[in-house]
């Protein structure tokens, strides 16, 4: 039976029950905080959106998310399909990722893909589903389950944060391997979704705490250094040049 987390009711329900499947994560709770809710449209424009993010600043996704919902409204299967590389290209799309959407409208439209029916699917099964279509690697299917479907069971272990989370979680002396991210997991089904939340949100509450360079200021010597971003598979760079908000 698969659980889904719609409302801050289901997470705290979700919550309790990992603590009691694992009391480890009641200091994990303490010490991080609550975990916020984060849902996202689900269906072809929430999947399309996700793929747009993909390796984007916040700024640049919007940008060209604004463009590419202008240029096509509404955002459907057949719609993407009609529109021309060129058109898309001109919206700031890069061709990996033209190739992509036209791969999921396509799988959508002729119904291979019945992004309906995940709700239906066990986390692994639906994950599975939709890493079938060309295009849909494990963070982008992770992201859609996690993020717009709600899935509570759901497990992103390419996730180089939570890969660092879990390190730090279990006392473990290197960072574990998204292979050994799944066995690591098994305890915690069918709340697995919930603990990557929960483990996300400790682990950006433990990076400030240590001083790793989430906000750069204007003492810091001016070089680069990689991060890691909470619900991201990419290790990403601080220009410590640059201040944030």
């Amino acid at each position: 039976m698969s659980f889904f987390i719609h409302t801050e009711v289901d997470l705290d329900t979700a919550i309790a029950r990992l603590i009691e499947a694992d009391p480890r994560f009641a200091p994990v709770l303490s010490q991080g905080g609550r975990p916020p809710l984060r849902r996202r449209e689900g269906g072809f424009p929430g999947l399309a959106s996700i793929v747009v993010s993909q390796q984007l600043s916040t700024a640049s996704t919007q940008a060209i998310w604004g463009r590419l919902t202008r240029a096509i409204d509404p955002l459907e299967p057949a719609a993407m399909l009609r529109a021309r590389p060129a058109k898309l290209a001109r919206v700031g799309l890069s061709a990996p990722k033209i190739r992509t959407l036209k791969a999921i409208a396509k799988a959508v439209a002729k119904g291979e893909l019945d992004l309906p029916a995940l709700v239906r699917k066990e986390a692994d099964e639906a994950h599975a589903t939709l890493t079938a279509v060309h295009g849909i690697g494990p963070w982008t299917a992770d992201v859609y389950l996690l993020a717009c479907l709600g899935h509570a069971d759901a497990w992103p272990a390419g996730d180089l944060a939570l890969q660092e989370a879990a390190k730090l979680l279990l006392a473990l002396k290197t960072r574990p391997t998204t292979k050994e991210m799944g066995p690591l997991a098994e305890r915690w089904r069918p709340w697995r979704g919930v603990a990557a939340r929960m483990l996300w949100t400790h682990y950006r509450a433990a990076k400030q705490r240590d001083g790793a360079p989430i906000a750069a200021t204007a003492n810091t010597t001016p070089k680069a250094k990689p991060t890691v971003t909470p619900g991201t598979s990419r290790t990403r760079r601080t220009d410590a040049r640059r201040t944030q908000a």
